[in-house]
């Protein structure tokens, strides 16, 4: 299948320019269908002129052989591209550098990589911009190195694979939703003329489990579905279709977002009410244009009441101009990953972040060249450790599109990005992984099977490399139970395990990883241990012992979260000092926002928490004998928006109540715990009266506010007042909408929002 069509993007941005000149009658027939994005029927007119029993002009020999060279690209049959592209390469000398490169990855996508390797090397020297020349020149000498943990896993094609396109499975309520363009019921069926196959709608199945244990190799007739996306808007035909047959317990995910063209990728928030999901530009059954002609893809929203997902809205960083698509949420639904081919990137597609608010969107940001190339970046997906999972042609790979993995910090792949090698990756295209914090099971898209627009969702398990570790009192040799291990990957705090009553407790180890393990236990010296996975160990199991001394020390352990949702904080840095001797140790916060120290009693020791646009704070830690010290760190980051819930107003009134006088009291303390802090006063109103009224009204509100907090001694270059009006309801109680005073009184509200920590 063409990774441009899956992915629903980027069609029709290439199109071959050729100065005016005479043309056959069946070029210029060949030629239309090319232009119109056909490409099936482009194929079939090129390959026929090219077979005309007559003398060929060789200009006319040249473009032909280009635009079905071209053409079979965009339809994902690397087997003909290879054919076409050969031909080229040895008739002609002075072609451009592209030729050589779709030519390297045809070759590629065919498991020729010695071949390849020649190709992208002869791309590397007509041009010196694009390292993937080089990078993949360099990469196919020796290819051990893709299959490394090859053993660990295992694959299964699932049986809800139908005999069209299956793919980018996503995690809702037990059971997957997914991408298809299976057939629909009825006579009539609608294609995309790209490539003569349905267009493509969400489809849901309700348990993994039984996935799992079902996943036959599901035998299929030979197929060329293939999936579309942006598309001139002209392009929808009806054809004579019926429906697929075998396809098991599959139903359509909702009537009310599935549209009569493409909707594509989604993401669920992490209580899965909200959905972000693909769709061809289209408003109100109309299907929306580029300035070019192309239908681009964009990405909406909606929510689901009462079990039917409702008002799906555009984001506000859509573009009638470029394509957006392929959402994903991070585990704490505070940001959104998409794909792109906005102006500015580094290729084709590339992957952005954009800040996700309380409803509130920020400004998307690219996620730079670390993880995007000069090729095409996509199907983002982030784990439960806030790390990412993308599709790429850029980075080193088999062929066609590769899996990668890369840890996030502060939102940079600090250390690169590593390909997932076999069998997850194969020579052809491999896509849309999800999958659990350990990747130990988990799903992920494919069209290796035949290799021509067939793709299908497979699950997989990985096998664990099993790490035991036990801990031990040093003195008696004697197993202890309750002990705290906690895992630090690469420098970076991750789960915290609880010895059992044999003193161990038992993880699964990833490759090409440091790890150091702390055991932590009140009464005993904190201890730990290293082992790193970056060589290979032929044993099955791993054992690791770690003794503790009994001590007089101090345990301090708690955890770090977000004042704005109590939420764990990540990448945090945690720093124990020694007020006496000036000593420093610091961690980083992992998924659980956990930290742990040991210090001597008696001595004065201060902790304090620093992460890029969050307070910092500092507090002073007073032991007097051996104990445990629990405590829990809290942060305040900009862009964070917080409810002042007692802050209400009376009907038509803008004056502080004393109830609302208390609550920004709590505010001004706030302000003065940290004086470089700003904010912005949000006011909102009922929808009672006119919009106009009720803006003025809630301008005035906030400035009430705001001067109350002056009157405080809070500086008023610190404070920005701001109306919303009744534009933000917290209710359905709008304009003509029959409410209770205290449903009403709730919309009467006033929010703060942290403009800057610093």
């Amino acid at each position: 299948m063409n990774r441009f069509v899956r992915t629903l993007l980027l069609a029709g941005l290439v199109l071959w320019c050729f100065t005016a000149q005479a043309q056959s009658t069946r070029l210029r027939a060949a030629n239309k269908q090319f232009e119109n994005m056909s490409y099936v029927s482009a194929v079939r007119m090129y390959e026929e002129f090219l077979r005309a029993d007559r003398k060929k002009d060789a200009a006319e020999t040249r473009e032909a052989l280009i635009k079905l060279g071209f053409s079979y690209r965009k339809l994902q049959d690397s087997r003909n591209a290879e054919r076409v592209y050969a031909e080229l390469v040895k008739d002609n000398s002075d072609l451009d550098s592209e030729i050589y490169l779709y030519y390297a990855q045809s070759l590629a996508s065919n498991g020729k990589y010695r071949d390849a390797q020649k190709m992208y090397s002869k791309y590397g020297e007509k041009q010196g911009e694009d390292l993937r020349g080089r990078r993949f020149t360099v990469s196919y000498m020796d290819m051990n190195r893709f299959y490394q943990d090859s053993s660990s896993y295992r694959l299964s094609s699932l049986p809800i694979n139908s005999r069209q396109a299956d793919f980018s499975p996503m995690y809702y309520k037990g059971g997957l939703v997914f991408v298809s363009a299976r057939d629909e019921s009825g006579a009539i069926k609608r294609v995309f003329n790209w490539n003569q196959t349905p267009f493509l709608d969400l489809y849901f199945h309700a348990d993994t489990n039984q996935l799992r244990t079902a996943a036959p190799e599901v035998a299929r007739a030979t197929n060329t579905a293939q999936v579309g996306g942006s598309a001139p808007a002209e392009q929808a035909a009806e054809t004579n279709a019926s429906p697929d047959k075998g396809v098991t317990k599959a139903e359509i995910f909702s009537r009310t977002l599935n549209t009569k063209y493409h909707e594509g990728p989604m993401t669920f928030t992490r209580d899965q009410t909200t959905i972000v999901f693909t769709r061809n530009n289209a408003s109100k059954g109309k299907s929306g244009k580029s300035s070019d002609g192309v239908r681009k893809l964009k990405l909406y929203i909606a929510n689901e009441k009462n079990g039917k997902w409702m008002s799906a809205k555009e984001v506000p960083f859509n573009s009638n101009e470029y394509s957006v698509g392929h959402p994903a949420f991070s585990p704490d639904d505070s940001k959104l990953y998409f794909v792109s081919d906005m102006p500015g990137g580094y290729g084709g597609t590339d992957i952005y972040v954009v800040e996700y608010n309380n409803g509130q969107w920020g400004t998307p940001v690219n996620l730079g060249k670390d993880i995007n190339t000069e090729g095409n970046e996509m199907f983002p997906y982030v784990d439960g450790n806030g790390n990412i999972y993308f599709a790429s042609d850029g980075h080193e790979g088999l062929g066609g599109l590769d899996i990668f993995f890369a840890e996030l910090k502060d939102g940079v792949a600090y250390k690169g990005v590593d390909n997932l090698g076999a069998p997850i990756n194969s020579e052809k295209d491999d896509f849309g992984l999800i999958t659990d914090k350990s990747r130990t099971t988990g799903f992920f898209s494919s069209n290796r099977k035949k290799g021509i627009s067939d793709d299908d969702i497979y699950s997989f398990r990985r096998s664990c490399k099993q790490l035991n570790l036990i801990v031990y009192d040093k003195k008696t040799q004697q197993p202890l139970e309750g002990a705290d291990v906690r895992i630090v990957r690469n420098g970076v705090n991750q789960d915290l395990l609880v010895t059992n009553a044999r003193g161990a407790t038992q993880m699964c180890l990833d490759a090409n990883t440091e790890y150091e393990f702390k055991a932590v236990k009140e009464g005993y010296a904190l201890n730990s241990a290293r082992y790193s996975t970056l060589t290979q160990s032929p044993a099955p199991v791993i054992n690791i012992s770690i003794y503790l001394d009994r001590s007089e020390n101090t345990i301090v352990k708690g955890v770090v979260k977000r004042e704005v949702d109590d939420k764990p904080a990540s990448g945090v840095k945690v720093t124990l000092r020694n007020e006496k001797d000036k000593s420093e140790r610091t961690i980083e916060t992992g998924p659980d926002g956990g930290y742990e120290f040991d210090m001597k009693p008696g001595a004065p020791y201060s902790i304090s928490t620093k992460k890029d646009k969050y307070t910092s704070r500092t507090k002073q830690l007073k032991t007097k004998s051996p104990q445990v010290v629990t405590d829990t760190l809290g942060l305040y980051g900009e862009g964070d928006v917080y409810e002042l819930k007692n802050i209400y107003y009376d009907l038509n009134k803008f004056f502080i109540r004393p109830d609302a006088a208390r609550e920004l009291d709590h505010v001004v303390a706030l302000l003065k715990e940290y004086p470089t802090m700003k904010i912005e006063l949000r006011s909102h109103t009922d929808a009672r009266a006119s919009d106009t009224y009720n803006m003025r009204l809630s301008e005035n509100r906030a400035r009430a506010a705001l001067d109350y907090m002056v009157s405080k001694g809070v500086s008023p270059k610190r404070l920005t007042a701001r109306g919303f009006g009744e534009s933000e309801l917290v209710n359905d109680c709008g304009d003509g909408v029959e409410c209770s005073e205290a449903d009403h009184q709730a919309n009467r509200r006033t929010e703060f929002k942290i403009l800057a920590v610093q």
